[in-house]
């Protein structure tokens, strides 16, 4: 997969023929309700390639953000897989991302400024690592999205924030070299009288909510207070779907929506039964006995996978996931949507 990203005389129609991109919508739902997706990446870019060939559909749009201290072979790597589709593209602004920074943050934020010039009619927009794949098609991410449950919702799972986790925002942090520190003094109370709530870092949120985002005054001073707290990006989203003016706010939401299976060590024998592969910042990369588990949560993406740690895995989720992709296009004539 690597090799035709980085080849200079990459040649497109080869890399969508060997690779069986999707040329087309698979059904007429999906092409009626087109997503946008932020893939926030720095390295594993064979993963890259697997997950957007995972994702791809003509009718949505990708906006990728590379750490600007990625290598320069990784961001042309990139860049050649990119212009090979008039509906990816790279983020205009580049952070460099610190782990729990607010260049995390950030770096979601510029590609949603991108996607909001997009002219792609896109409904709602999803945020990836390098490491997700998903676990439910195109349809089904569609059905699941356009529920009654979820139609007119923001997906951003979280709670009020728990006292044990308020030193994150009480205190002032800042980024120092590859780690987020605590730079001392309480901060201020958060503007507007925001009540702050804690959750993931990633969502599911309708057009209209990226626009509020982009520009609302509120908002706008949320970010800005956020600047100096510790991994803003699992109190931003979440804080701002609990204003009641913002579009698909959803003011009783808690945990619920199924973004992501992962398996936190602290969560062994209540939410998982043990990680099968090994633990990474306390979040289980997977082996192959771990794939029953993640296909019976019916979560949308797993999260996370290397491509040196018992491939295997990825390789039989990724045969799992194309079969029944396959099979959601079955009654049409899948020659014609696949190279």
């Amino acid at each position: 997969v690597q090799r035709y990203v980085t080849n200079k005389k990459l040649q497109c129609s080869n890399l969508m023929r060997d690779l069986h991109f999707v040329t087309r919508a698979l059904s007429h739902e999906e092409e009626e309700y087109p997503l946008a997706f932020i893939l926030t990446v720095h390295k594993e870019l064979e993963l890259l390639v697997r997950l957007l060939r995972a994702i791809y559909a003509p009718q949505n749009v990708y906006c990728i953000h590379v750490d600007a201290k990625a290598p320069q072979e990784y961001r042309a790597a990139v860049q050649n897989l990119v212009g090979c589709f008039k509906n990816v593209f790279l983020s205009s602004r580049s952070e460099t991302v610190t782990y729990a920074g607010f260049s995390r943050l950030k770096a979601d934020l510029n590609c949603m400024a991108d996607l909001a010039t997009s002219e792609v009619g896109w409904r709602k927009v999803l945020n990836l690592c390098g490491q997700d794949f998903p676990l439910k098609s195109n349809l089904e991410l569609v059905r699941h999205l356009q529920s009654k449950e979820w139609r007119d919702r923001n997906m951003t799972p979280g709670i009020k924030q728990p006292a044990y986790f308020r030193r994150r925002t009480k205190f002032r942090h800042r980024e120092i070299g590859s780690r987020v520190a605590v730079i001392g003094g309480n901060k201020d109370p958060p503007p507007h009288n925001l009540e702050i709530y804690f959750g993931s870092a990633y969502y599911a949120l309708t057009r209209g909510f990226v626009n509020f985002v982009l520009e609302s005054p509120k908002a706008r001073d949320l970010l800005e207070w956020s600047r100096d707290t510790y991994s803003p990006d699992e109190h931003y989203w979440v804080t701002l779907n609990h204003v009641r003016e913002a579009p698909g706010s959803n003011m009783d939401g808690g945990w619920e929506g199924g973004i992501r299976a992962i398996k936190w060590e602290d969560q062994i024998g209540k939410a998982h039964d043990g990680c099968n592969g090994r633990y990474v910042r306390s979040i289980c990369i997977y082996g192959v006995k771990d794939l029953p588990w993640l296909i019976r949560t019916n979560h949308m993406f797993a999260n996370k996978f290397e491509n040196d740690f018992l491939p295997e895995a990825l390789d039989c989720l990724e045969q799992w996931h194309r079969n029944k992709l396959l099979s959601n296009a079955s009654g049409t004539s899948c020659s014609v949507y696949f190279y």
